[in-house]
């Protein structure tokens, strides 16, 4: 089976995964992005995003730094870049690639969360 009855694709991203060396705070900026929390303990904590895609943050010890093994979509770019802005979570400058527009902001880990325009392919997901 190729599609569902709806059209949509039967099979999705189910996890992702990061790491961080503050849970409690980690937890906190995503909720603030808008991420649904879904549970939390003292070494994990779990979030949902759009679709039924959980994050799943890993308590670790070590420092961290670079980018975010994952990169998030939405639907107006302009819009979360300034409410972003507004709560205090200082974005990138919005940038033009080939495929789709972004930004980055910083996780109190200190991992870089890309933000990417919408692009999905305009039938149902």
């Amino acid at each position: 089976m190729s599609t569902l009855a709806d059209g949509r694709p039967p099979v999705w991203v189910g996890h992702v995964s990061m790491r961080t060396n503050v849970i409690d705070q980690s937890h906190a900026f995503m909720v603030s992005l808008g991420l649904r929390p879904v549970g939390k303990g003292e070494d994990v904590a779990v979030l949902e995003l759009r679709g039924g895609t959980h994050l799943v943050l890993l308590r670790t010890d070590q420092p961290l730094s670079g980018t975010a093994p994952f990169d998030l979509t939405v639907e107006d770019l302009e819009a979360t870049h300034t409410r972003l802005a507004e709560l205090g979570f200082s974005p990138s400058p919005i940038a033009s690639g080939r495929i789709h527009r972004s930004f980055t902001v910083r996780d109190p880990s200190g991992q870089d969360v890309a933000f990417n325009s919408n692009h999905v392919s305009g039938r149902p997901v």
